[in-house]
Formats: structure tokens, sequence, C-alpha cells
């Protein structure tokens, strides 16, 4: 019996080029969209700049976008010494390095086990992530802040440590990932000579998982840096301000010196500028690298 077999022929199809005034259409249209991103992103920086420099009746009285008859560099002295800016850059930076160093060490860990061994356990465990990855934070604040009152850290940096640490299931999972495109057959290769677990860890699994480190320690930083509800919920005090919650002291119950708090947030905004273009083809590169399986 012959074989039936189906043949496309090129030849009996005519591919149609698509017209030019539509791709000039289309070109317009991406570059468009792409102008009204920069200018989503670039008209409040300039607002908040024009703002700084402003005195307070100035701020008032003129348009936000009108620029600063007399610019008050004064602002950013106010800023700096009343706000405690550098308080809560140092506060800031403490919680920072403790909380990344954490959350890579233990959900490096987490992952590892959870991803190589498969068993009844790690599979309940998959699960649970992925149950609590779902569940809305606020949701548990009032029994998160009654254990850590009982637990004595109120008021306290590590309050905040040890929460960015332990509940952050997008960075596990983002291991797991990453743990999916790396060959079994090296853990299995170092094994046979010789090496222990910890040590496939240590010296096989960690360094390669640098791009995955790369993007967590990326989504990590901005969202310490810009967390206010975590710091100012279980640190109220001043001496514990971050960077969030320093300039909060300038709104009062008779309104806000916003010319105070724009200069101060130019301020914060800089060590975030400077690393982010000192290390942008790191991070750029990094977020990439392991998107495409081999």
């Amino acid at each position: 019996m012959a074989e039936n077999k189906h043949y496309f022929d090129l030849k009996d199809y005519t591919f149609k080029e698509t017209p030019k005034s539509v791709r000039i259409l289309f070109q317009v249209l991406k570059y468009a969209f792409l102008v009204l991103c920069c200018l989503v992103v670039i008209i409040p920086l300039i607002i908040v700049l024009f703002g700084s420099l402003k005195t307070h009746d100035e701020y008032i009285q003129s348009n936000v976008f009108a620029l600063p008859s007399v610019p008050q560099f004064s602002n950013y002295v106010t800023a700096f010494n009343q706000g405690n800016v550098l308080r809560g850059l140092f506060n800031t930076m403490i919680i920072l390095v403790i909380s990344c160093f954490g959350t890579i060490i233990t959900g490096t860990m987490t992952a590892f086990v959870v991803q190589r061994f498969s068993m009844m356990f790690t599979k309940v465990v998959k699960a649970v992530f992925l149950v609590v990855a779902l569940l809305p934070s606020i949701s548990m604040q009032v029994t998160v802040f009654q254990i850590v009152n009982k637990l004595g850290l109120y008021d306290n940096m590590a309050a905040p440590i040890i929460m960015y640490i332990g509940t952050d299931i997008i960075a596990i999972q983002i291991f797991i990932q990453f743990l999916d495109n790396i060959s079994v057959s090296l853990d299995e290769s170092a094994i046979l000579d010789g090496c222990s677990y910890p040590r496939v860890y240590w010296s096989i699994i960690l360094p390669m998982l640098r791009p995955a480190i790369a993007t967590v320690l990326v989504i990590k930083f901005v969202g310490i840096y810009n967390d206010f509800y975590t710091a100012q919920l279980y640190m109220p005090s001043k001496k514990n301000a971050v960077v969030s919650t320093a300039l909060y002291t300038f709104v009062g119950p008779y309104g806000a010196k916003w010319e105070i708090i724009f200069a101060g947030i130019i301020i914060c905004i800089i060590p975030t500028l400077v690393i982010f273009l000192a290390l942008q083809k790191s991070i750029y590169s990094n977020l990439v690298s392991g998107s495409v399986k081999e």
C-alpha cells in the first residue's frame, strides 16, 4: 500500500508584501507609543525638579510647569538636615544589604531543595508557595503585626529585615525556573566525583544562578527602596526612619511643605541613579541571560 505523503510547494503560494503605507503607519504608532511612555516617566520628574527650586508661596500660586523665578537651593539643605535624609539612607542601606543577602541565600537553598529533590514533601511545598504568592499581603498584616509585637521586634530594623527575607516567594519561584534550565547531570557528575550536596550547591548551583540572582537583586532593591508601608508601620520612630519615611516629617495636619519634600525626593533619587548608570550594562545583560534555553 502506497504511503500517502503531503507535500507543500512554495510555488503554489503567493506572499503579498505589506503595503508601504501600512508599514509607515505601524512605525509612527510605535514611536508615538514610545514617546508617550517616556513622557509619562519624565514629566513627573520635571514637576518635582521645578517644585524643589521654588518657595512655598511660589509653589502654591504658580503653575507646576512654571520655572522658578529664583532657584531656592536652600530647600535641599533643609530637606537634608531637617528631613534626616542621611540617616534614612544609612538605615535603608543596612536593611537593603542584609535583606538582599538573606534573600539570595535562603531563596537559592530553598529552590535547590524543592527543584532537585522530587518527593511528596517538595510537591506540597511548591503548592504552598503558589497559594501564598496569590494571597494579598495586606490581608495578613494584623496577624503579622501581632507576631512582630510579641517577639519584641516592633520599632526595630530587624522586623522589616525578617519580613523581606521570609516572605519573598517570588524570588524562590524565579530561582526554581532558572534551575529548570540547569541540567541535573552536572549534579550527578559532581556527586560521583565525591561532592556532597552542600558542595554541589556552593560550587555548581550558586555560580550558575548568577543571572537569576541579578534579576532578584534588581527587583528586591527597587521594592525595598520604595516601600513606605512596612517601614511606617513597623518602624515609626525617627531614629529608624528610612528613605521613604524620612521626608514624611514635612507632612502635617495643616498641609505639607511640598517644595522641601520634592527637594528630598531629588536627593534620594541620586544614589539609585548613580548605581543604575554604573551597572546598567550588567543589569540588562543579566536580566536577559538565561531567558533562552540552549
